[in-house]
């Protein structure tokens, strides 16, 4: 049986006017900005005029450690929304954007697939509304500012040894990870190592997904550390007097971006942070205006539980006040069987060998949402054709002797009406089950203190290593005053490990963290460990060898 691609789908689609979309949440007609037909953003002054209206309910999507086998998350967060539309709900989707890199890289898009998918999808999947070329112009702005400060006289004493701010691009280039520039002579600027990021990487998103209004992105701009002086001092952009140009740049990325599903279920797609070596989750301004529009809230924090879900509490949340009602952990036989051991051409076999193994996995996420987070959860079991009873049923038997219902979805092949059965769970579960919300740490410990809560609760470390220069980094910033901000851990999404080899739920092993770098303007610290980079690079068969466009516009290769 030959299934239709996800553009092929997306392409048959009849979507509605934005205007009719943003009508059905009574969005009034000033607050709405249109970009063509079937895309708008929504100016976030709108806030204001809900300030007293009660929020809705936040459900937060999340995953397994995610496999070549595909999970399904952004699927699920999709086909959920939808189905909660089909039960009379007024559900709102929030969802982050694509980034290049992924799309051409081996990722692909990230507008959910088959039958739950956000649209247009080739415009979300590529330029959208521009938000990401803005923070990418932003970014490299604050990098002219800096290196321009250093060639008019460096009244700031600025030691060029000591400059962290990174130039970013919006596409998986591993040969900009390291480069030397200002070559060529005095004219051209001083000589000195640097690199890029990916844009999705840079404080600048962050910083923009964690703002609550303009001004308040401002500040957090003017606060973000580009270098040390000789003195060992910061300098910020506030210093660079850039915060006031970079928010002039960013002042129509901060309004999120309202589109639709193929059910036309309103979807606000807003802010691109990686979950891997940033917070992973879309911005709080779309957030809190889809509570403030919608009775059902369905939003999605980038890969496993031990990254994106972790960030979204303990980061997201801490900052802005939020507090999801539910949580729903997507998984797959197929994956769950990768994580046991079983190679990936015999995962259309049943083996409940590997998927025994492979449980091991989900279990701990499922404990970390219950015991650690303190919130109830689903479990979504996304359904493939050759996932056997047998295998099913493992899976929610399981999941019940932790007190956690495992409910079938099956939107990708059916939409809204493959994820009923998951949504009435979910809505049982916000009605019946009184979580007892907390964050994995007190942000008053110590920097060492909060890191090592993080890799034992969370990952199951037995502990946690500093290599290279991370310990003398961490008592820099304690000694600069910031050792009560919260952690963002950048570590392989792969694995619970910082090992991507290291699958399942591995037991004896310790997190190497090898470098702690502030992100002041974002308001956390940044531990990266083992191998992570904060530039990808392209696999040897790249997703842009299959992407293409005909005469007509129309998009073909797109996944």
């Amino acid at each position: 049986m030959a299934f239709k691609s996800d553009i092929e789908i997306a392409h048959e689609a009849t979507p509605k006017a934005i205007q009719e979309i943003a009508d059905k949440l009574s969005i009034k007609d000033d607050y709405v900005e249109c970009y063509g037909k079937y895309k708008a953003k929504i100016d976030y002054n709108i806030l204001d005029e809900y300030k007293d209206k009660e929020d809705g309910k936040l459900i937060l999507v999340t995953a397994i450690n995610p496999t070549p086998a595909g999970e399904g998350k952004t699927t699920t967060t999709v086909g959920l929304g939808d189905a909660l539309s089909r039960l009379g709900k007024n559900p709102i989707i929030a969802l982050r954007e694509p980034s290049l890199g992924p799309v051409f890289g081996i990722k692909g898009g990230a507008a959910g697939g088959g039958y739950a998918q956000v649209i247009p999808m080739e415009d979300i999947n590529l330029h959208f509304t521009g938000d990401i070329h803005a923070v990418t112009t932003a970014n490299n702005l604050v990098a002219a500012l800096l290196d321009n400060h250093i060639q008019q006289g460096n009244s700031l004493r600025i030691d060029n040894r000591r400059i962290i701010w990174k130039r970013c691009l919006d596409m998986n280039d591993r040969q900009l990870r390291f480069v030397v520039n200002g070559l060529g002579g005095k004219p051209n600027g001083t000589p000195r190592e640097d690199g890029f990021d990916i844009s999705v990487a840079s404080e600048i998103m962050a910083v923009l997904c964690l703002s609550n209004d303009l001004d308040d992105l401002k500040e957090k701009v003017g606060r973000i550390i580009v270098a040390y002086d000789f003195d060992g001092n910061p300098v910020t952009v506030g210093d660079l007097k850039g915060q006031g140009a970079v928010a002039a740049l960013l002042k129509d990325a901060l309004k999120p971006n309202l589109v639709q599903t193929l059910e036309n279920t309103p979807a606000f797609i807003h802010g691109g942070p990686f979950a891997n070596i940033a917070h992973g989750c879309n911005s709080i301004m779309a957030t809190k205006i889809a509570l403030k529009l919608g009775d059902y809230v369905v939003t999605e924090a980038g890969f496993g539980a031990d990254l994106g879900a972790e960030k979204f509490i303990d980061i997201k949340c801490r900052i802005s006040g939020l507090k999801p009602d539910a949580v729903v952990i997507v998984a797959t036989a197929r994956a769950l069987k990768l994580h046991g051991g079983a190679l990936k051409d015999d995962l259309n076999k049943e083996n409940m060998d590997a998927l025994g193994k492979g449980i091991e996995n989900l279990l701990k996420h499922v404990e970390n949402v219950n015991q650690v987070f303190g919130l109830p959860a689903v479990v979504a079991i996304n359904r493939f054709p050759t996932d056997t009873e047998k295998e099913l049923e493992y899976i929610k038997d399981r999941c019940k002797e932790l007190g956690v219902n495992a409910i079938l979805s099956e939107v990708w092949a059916k939409g809204g009406e493959g994820g009923i059965a998951l949504a009435e769970e979910v809505v049982r579960v916000i009605e019946e089950e009184e979580g007892n919300f907390k964050y994995a740490y007190d942000a008053n410990l110590t920097i060492k203190e909060k890191i090592e809560i993080i890799a034992k609760n969370i990952y199951g470390a037995d502990g946690v290593d500093y290599v290279a220069n991370s310990l003398k980094q961490i008592e820099e910033l304690e000694r600069l005053g910031y050792a009560n901000l919260p952690i963002c851990m950048a570590k392989t999404q792969y694995s619970l490990s910082d090992d991507p080899k290291k699958l399942g739920r591995p037991s004896n092993f310790r997190i190497a963290v090898r470098n702690v770098k502030p992100s002041i303007g974002a308001g956390f610290l940044v531990a990266l460990t083992g191998d992570i980079m904060t530039m990808p690079g392209l696999p040897k068969k790249p997703a842009a060898e299959v992407i293409d466009v005909d005469r007509t516009g129309k998009i073909y290769g797109l996944f």
